[in-house]
This record gives structure tokens, sequence and C-alpha cells, in this order.
């Protein structure tokens, strides 16, 4: 059976308004995430973001309550075509536990899907989500040696949360060594890391502090800290 014209043309125009009148499909941000970090040394506990994308002039973060928790704007240049922000990272304060008590740090944060939700210089939209959840890693126990150029830093496996912590399961993707400036992060089986001897080799006679960072597959982190001293 043929199609009339005049009803071709009526079926024609509806399809393209349809397609006109749908709304375009939002980008994904490369990588959008919030995070604990927790220092088991100092009792001390903060949420960290990290978010990247390219040429983006406007990002806010809204929790599963639908509550915006922070919203960033680009001015000036930071607001022009190819001119706009790409990664952005921040550390939120870290009070102690000892001041500020776990559950109610906790409650400030609730666990569930947090939304990023952003706009390029450029007017394309942004959108992304992140899972954000209390599963916070045990600090590692941590120790090292010392024997002339070589520094060996080692420590114990982690596969629980702290006390006093959510139960929560903990799964460690890896390790982060940090004896400024040097910086390494190691597969969850690695238990050691060998300082690379040229750079043993340019630290002064003394005390050095290091960090090791257990990083749960959440992204959440634990840093234990301690030291070793060099002839």
């Amino acid at each position: 059976m043929r199609t009339h014209p005049r009803l071709m043309y009526v079926l024609l125009t509806g399809a393209m308004a349809l397609t006109l009148s749908a709304p375009a499909r939002a980008a994904q941000f490369e990588q959008a995430r919030l995070f604990i970090e927790y220092n088991s040394t100092d009792n001390d506990l903060g949420f960290h973001v990290f978010l990247d994308a390219e040429d983006w002039k406007s990002v806010k973060i809204v929790n599963p309550d639908g509550v915006t928790i922070i919203e960033v704007n680009g001015k000036g240049p930071y607001g022009k075509p190819n001119l706009g922000l790409s990664e952005l990272f921040f550390e939120g304060a870290e009070p102690t536990l000892d001041d500020f008590p776990l559950d109610d740090l906790l409650a400030l944060f609730p666990e569930g899907k947090y939304k990023f939700i952003g706009v390029t210089a450029d007017g394309v939209r942004l959108m992304s989500s992140s899972t954000f959840t209390h599963a916070v890693p045990a600090g590692p126990a941590v120790s090292s040696v010392v024997d002339g150029d070589t520094i060996i830093i080692h420590w114990q496996p982690v596969t629980s949360p702290p006390p006093g912590f959510p139960k929560e399961n903990i799964n460690i993707v890896g390790y982060q060594i940090i004896v400024d400036p040097f910086q390494v992060t190691l597969p969850a089986s690695s238990r050691e890391v060998t300082l690379p001897r040229e750079f043993a080799q340019t630290l002064k006679a003394g005390q050095h502090g290091f960090e090791v960072l257990a990083i749960d597959a959440s992204g959440n982190q634990t840093i234990t800290a301690g030291s070793f001293v060099t002839p």
C-alpha cells in the first residue's frame, strides 16, 4: 500500500520534531570521585575530591540526598572556549577524631551515589556519578631496614577496617609509598619496596619520614607514617 504524500510529510516532520526536541546526551567526566583519607598515625580524617574533564567552566557535586555540597565556577579566561579548567583536586579539612567523633563526621557524608554535574566552556553538559562508601582500610603496620645505601620499607597486608570504624568489607587494590619527593604505587600483593640507590644517596644523614597508604577498591585510603635513620 502506498503512503499518501501528505501523510508521509506529517510522519517525517513529526520524526524531525522528536529528534530536535530530544535533549543532547551529556558527556562524562574522565574521572570523578569523592573519597576518604584517614591518617592512622595522627587519627585524623578528611573527605577529598578528584575530577578530570577537558575545558570545563563549572561543576557541582550533589550528595545522595540531593544536596549540593560544593560548586566551582571558572571566571574570566577560565570560562572561555579552549581555556576552561581540567583537573581539580582538593582536600577537606582533617579534624582529629578526638575532637570530631567519627559517627558525626561520617553522617555529614552519607554513603551512596554522588553526582558530578558540569558544563564545558563550549556549553557541553558533563555528568558522572561516583559511589561513595564508608569502607576505610586499617593503617598498615610498617617497618624499615637501612644498610648503607640500601633502604627497604616493609608493611603488613591490610584486610580489615580500623577499630571503631564501620565493619565494611575491605578490598585493597594497592599500596602507595612516599618518601618525599619519591613516591610509588605498588600492587596489593606487594609487601616491601627498596628505595632507588640514586635517591637514597641524596638523603642527608639523620631521620627521614615516610608514609605507606593502603588503598581500598572504593578509593578510600589510610596512611601510616614511619621513619628511618641514615648514617
